[in-house]
């Protein structure tokens, strides 16, 4: 196997695992995929239908500028003190990995998604795209930044990690 073929199937495994925990809502295996310093970046669609280009000063969906910021968040849920995430919806996570690269120095992860949650018998279905800037981290990777886009951004219930 060539080494771009390993390299794309190491990492089609290791953006599996990210679904497969949050479906699982295994939120300390999660957690564990990102780096301290990562950055969680959901962007929001504004009036004339452009995306938000800078967290600090536009509204974002989500945003936590590091993993601190997840790790809050996993706390809340954990703890019930997010009434939005009580009770836990049903998830399914499905994703396609389109392209890989190396933008300056970093693994460049592109990928089509699409998450179905299921609450009190009603889906809610989102869809988008995501970029992982992932680092070497021993036989596997951590995740350094996660850009996701959401396609239909029209909030039918609360949109939290898990539900995109």
């Amino acid at each position: 196997m060539s080494s771009e073929v390993a390299q794309w199937v190491a990492i089609q495994r290791f953006l599996g695992r990210e679904a497969a925990a949050l479906d699982a809502k295994d939120w300390d295996s999660w957690l564990d995929l990102y780096h301290p310093e990562a950055e969680y970046w959901v962007p929001a669609w504004d009036d004339s239908g452009r995306l938000t280009e800078d967290p600090e000063r536009e509204i974002s969906l989500i945003y936590y500028p590091t993993r601190a910021g997840l790790e809050d968040r996993v706390y809340r849920i954990r703890t019930g003190r997010s009434s939005a995430s009580s009770p836990a919806p049903r998830t399914s996570h499905l994703f396609s990995l389109l392209s890989v690269e190396q933008v300056d120095g970093a693994i460049q992860a592109r990928t089509n998604w699409s998450a179905t949650s299921v609450l009190e018998d009603r889906p809610t279905v989102y869809c988008g795209s995501a970029v992982y800037d992932l680092e070497p981290h021993g036989d596997t990777f951590v995740i350094r930044r996660k850009y996701t886009i959401v396609v239909n951004d029209m909030a039918q219930t609360m949109l939290d990690v898990y539900s995109i």
